[in-house]
């Protein structure tokens, strides 16, 4: 079940889900409207999952940062959030939609117990200018059925982000090998 907008503030009140910095008029009828934080990372050249890859990192500035085209930019929520009563699933909006942007090209789930600043795979199909702390997306909880099993009790590779986190997988598949 998807929580109403009054539910999700009910939560937070009672300590249930973590939204740091939270604002009330960010709730809607299910959701919370979340913002793109203040970095972005970008690499233009080819990838290489066996690998760590490099990225820059740019502050965007108050004036805009123009996404490219052909460009992968990893960018973070400007808020935290989590819960361990509630799983979360990350979206885009209409609103960014609309404007060519894809905020989270996979991994739209947060588990239980994984309070974070989510980081973004961002992707745009035309040139566009982002600010920081512009509504980026929607944040919805769902209640899950089942015994619960926090990600902090997992011992996967991502549950300490706190920010933008490049890709690990050659963690798991070193040198490539299947």
């Amino acid at each position: 079940m998807i929580l109403t907008g009054p539910a999700i503030a009910a939560a937070r009140a009672a300590g249930e889900i973590t939204i740091e910095p939270y604002e009330p008029r960010r709730i809607s009828p299910n959701a919370y409207d979340w913002r793109l934080g203040d970095t972005l990372r970008f690499h233009d050249g080819s990838l290489d999952a066996a690998r760590p890859t490099d990225f820059q990192e740019v502050p965007i500035p108050e004036s805009g940062y123009l996404l490219r085209p052909e460009v992968l930019y990893l960018g973070t929520t400007y808020e935290r959030t989590g819960s361990e009563a509630y799983a979360q699933f990350l979206n885009g909006d209409r609103t960014t939609g609309a404007l060519g942007i894809w905020v989270h090209v996979s991994a739209p789930l947060g588990h239980q117990g994984h309070a974070i600043r989510w980081t973004l795979e961002i992707r745009a199909s035309r040139p566009v200018r982002v600010y920081p702390r512009m509504t980026f997306g929607k944040l919805v909880f769902l209640q899950a059925l089942g015994a619960t099993a926090s990600y902090q009790n997992h011992g996967l590779k991502y549950r300490a982000s706190q920010g933008i986190e490049t890709s690990r997988l050659y963690e798991e598949n070193p040198g490539g090998a299947a």
